[in-house]
């Protein structure tokens, strides 16, 4: 038996632990989500539960498990993925087309009989998703348990909590401390009428408390909860994780220390009366449900959420430093790939990871990665969450399109970057992509548009171009980015898959990215990425009655190649940009390199 047999042999078997366990607690089916008691984008070991049991590998997922059926629901950016992983398994790949859907909770209405019993961990299944399973399914007269963890049963060797130590965001790139955020916290707590406020999401506590850590790969936080009142705060961590002197610095500043696992019985000692503010779509259903019912819960977005997507001006002229010094990482990375390919090196799409990570680590503050770096050639590049692995990855031999999306996550900011490059040619069909992609980046790029505009009303400035080719994209066109924090950041996002809530309004110093593509399945991906900056736009003293407005500053600073480029698509106004684009890449990035990455990078900005 091979390798790959024998890990579709190990999934068939926890599959078939997990039907001997719905039987011993005559459970008709188990729902496990890709979800933690903090409903993270990238999960601890501990809950990887979802990737235990499938062997697929990609961030987003619902797995069903009853006892004749076995489904995974995946969106559209990992459907190859998923149906390579999964082949063999057993287990039934469920297309949905994003990954909000709630398809599986459909599916679980249509097929659980009246009386059968369907088991999630109310430990990790959000608020908002129990409420909806548990009415889907008691329109049909059965029943959700979540006081059942089946993966403590069946999961042998179960990672426990993480314990790497936590420690302060350095002092010179913090622009507000502990104080006063939480001073600014409890405002917006008053505003609502609350005397006490819960937090689960880590990238909130992280900011909050300016403190960061390793337990989540890719992001700098670390697992923890937090009640805050109107005079102390409580911050619920694994026990050894804080350093004494550390500890007694918060303790001084207001904020004890408690064990992580006693933040239920906390929310459980609230004052009777007393009024908590929680966020329904931050807080998971275990949590909310400790809350005893004599205390009054206000529902509403965390107001850490809010404060920490608006970037304060000390923080942005950090994050430009980021970007100038991922720049100059990129024009390294980019001279030694380009020498290479022309040498006829054997390269592969891991040794571009390789590469790019090393690049970064000489840069200054580096810390990490901020998430897997993704490199596709040709067909590989068409699958939007690709991850090369030791496995199953490609040679960068022949020609083609290499996409390369990747990111730093530096003491003083957050870079997320894809750009495509010609690998010896490209054909006709290959540039148009990738020019109207580009087309789509750079409508978006100069949009001016009122302050409060709900940032998912956006998405179209970039899609038209493409649109107007008759192709389109299935993911969203940008996130919010954090500040040496998570990659990913609501509240906002330029994407069709967000309703357009009030908490998505754009406000100055939010940091989105700006990212459409096209993808060819089995032929090639293209996708453009900048990160871009909310900033104040003059439009003159005789539009003032209409209010303020906004643009974008690129913060980005790395070419894209105008090789692949069909400038016979291209307006006046686009090359205008793309030109001063590059100026300014050259005028900020040149100083920090020299030798071969700096002839590179004069190449690459020359004026088309």
């Amino acid at each position: 038996m091979d390798t790959l047999q024998a890990q579709r042999a190990v999934i068939r078997t926890r599959i078939d632990a997990v039907r001997n366990a719905l039987t011993r607690r005559q459970l008709a089916a188990l729902v496990v989500p890709s979800s933690d008691p903090h409903l993270s984008e990238y999960l601890p070991e501990r809950w990887q539960g979802r990737q235990w049991l499938t062997g697929f590998t990609g961030s987003v997922g619902t797995l069903v498990v009853t006892p004749d059926f076995a489904g995974l629901w995946v969106d559209s950016r990992y459907w190859v993925q998923a149906e390579a992983q999964l082949a063999g398994t057993g287990i039934t790949l469920m297309k949905v087309n994003v990954a909000a859907s709630t398809a599986h909770i459909d599916w679980l209405a249509e097929h659980m009989p009246a009386g059968a019993r369907v088991a999630i961990d109310g430990a990790v299944v959000g608020l908002a998703v129990q409420r909806q399973l548990a009415g889907a399914l008691a329109a049909r007269g059965a029943q959700l348990a979540t006081d059942i963890d089946l993966l403590d049963e069946i999961w042998p060797e179960r990672p426990g909590l993480p314990t790497a130590a936590v420690y302060e965001h350095k002092s010179e790139f913090v622009a507000t401390d502990r104080g006063g955020k939480l001073g600014q916290l409890r405002a917006a707590m008053q505003a609502h009428g609350a005397q006490w406020h819960f937090i689960s999401t880590l990238d909130d506590l992280a900011w909050l408390f300016n403190l960061r850590g390793a337990d989540v790969s890719y992001n700098p936080v670390f697992v923890g909860h937090a009640l805050i009142g109107m005079d102390r705060a409580t911050l619920f961590i694994g026990e050894g994780k804080v350093p004494p002197k550390l500890a007694d610095a918060l303790e001084s500043e207001g904020i004890d220390l408690k064990p992580y696992d006693w933040a239920p019985a906390a929310l459980g000692r609230l004052p009777a009366n007393a009024t908590l503010l929680v966020d329904p779509k931050r807080i998971t259903f275990g949590l909310r449900n400790a809350v005893p019912a004599s205390v009054r819960v206000l529902e509403a977005i965390n107001p850490t959420t809010l404060l920490k997507s608006r970037k304060t001006e000390v923080e942005v002229a950090h994050i430009r430093r980021a970007m100038e010094h991922d720049g100059a990482a990129l024009a390294e990375f980019f001279a030694w790939f380009e020498a290479a390919v022309a040498r006829g090196e054997r390269i592969t799409e891991l040794t571009i990871d390789e590469q790019i990570c090393a690049a970064r680590a000489r840069r200054p503050g580096l810390v990490s990665p901020s998430f897997p770096t993704i490199a596709g050639f040709n067909a590989n590049g068409a699958m939007p969450h690709y991850r090369a692995t030791e496995e199953s990855h490609a040679v960068i031999e022949g020609e083609g399109l290499l996409l390369i999306d990747s990111g730093g996550q530096y003491e003083y900011g957050t870079t997320d970057i894809t750009r495509v490059v010609q690998v010896r040619a490209t054909t006709a069909a290959q540039r148009r992509d990738f020019t109207l992609v580009l087309k789509g980046m750079i409508n978006l790029s100069r949009a001016v548009f009122p302050r409060g505009t709900k940032s998912p009303l956006l998405d179209t400035l970039a899609r038209a171009p493409i649109w107007s080719a008759g192709v389109d994209f299935g993911h969203g066109t940008g996130h919010g980015v954090g500040y040496f924090l998570n990659v990913h950041e609501g509240p906002h996002g330029i994407t069709p898959h967000l309703p357009p809530e009030p908490q998505t309004a754009m406000e100055p110093g939010m940091i989105t990215s700006n990212e459409p593509g096209i993808y060819r399945a089995g032929l090639w991906g293209v996708r453009i990425e900048n990160l871009v900056l909310n900033v104040p736009a003059d439009t003159g003293a005789e539009r003032a009655e209409f209010g303020e407005f906004l643009k974008f500053e690129t913060l980005t600073l790395c070419p894209i190649d105008v090789r692949c480029i069909d400038r016979g698509l291209m307006s006046a106004e686009e090359i205008a940009w793309l030109n001063a684009y590059h100026a300014e890449v050259n005028r900020r990035v040149a100083p920090l390199v020299s030798g071969e990455a700096l002839a590179w990078l004069k190449r690459s900005t020359a004026a088309i």
